[in-house]
């Protein structure tokens, strides 16, 4: 990804915890002039959000845009179902594989690059209750080394 003109609107950060990701792919979004507004503001919530595939195109559900405070009229729903915008060829091959048992699309990241709304969408395999803990025993030690070399400076 590159770096110039980016601006993060939000972060799942529990999505590397719930899931292995195995793959990463950036798209774009259809949005309505209110989301846009919102997005801006950094009212937005991955949680619980999930990709869904309907008639060959790509879908982003459960994603919360918080209502733009200033439309006076016409604002928009906060948790609809919204298109993602990829390539055909990236599609055909995300669909193969999310047709394997256990893989899921799950969303990383929302942010503006150069005007444009984009969201970065990972293959994942959810993870077991062990695989969980393993992780969680993998920082602690981490910490424990990163502790111990402050120390010993």
């Amino acid at each position: 990804m590159n770096q110039d003109h980016v601006k993060i609107v939000t972060e799942n950060r529990k999505a590397r915890h719930e899931f292995f990701i195995l793959d990463e792919f950036e798209a774009g979004m259809v949005l309505q002039g209110t989301e846009v507004k919102s997005l801006r503001q950094g009212r937005a919530n991955l949680k619980d959000s999930y990709g869904k595939f309907k008639n060959g195109e790509l879908w982003l559900h459960q994603m919360h845009i918080g209502p733009y405070p200033f439309a006076y009229y016409d604002n928009h729903e906060p948790e609809r179902p919204r298109k993602l915008l990829m390539h055909k060829s990236e599609l055909k091959r995300l669909y193969g594989k999310i047709k394997e048992k256990g893989h899921t699309l799950v969303p990383l990241r929302v942010y503006f690059r150069d005007g444009k709304a984009k969201v970065v969408m990972a293959l994942a395999k959810g993870k077991r209750q062990y695989d969980k803990r393993d992780s969680i025993k993998e920082r602690e030690v981490k910490r424990e080394m990163d502790r111990a070399k402050k120390h010993a400076r």
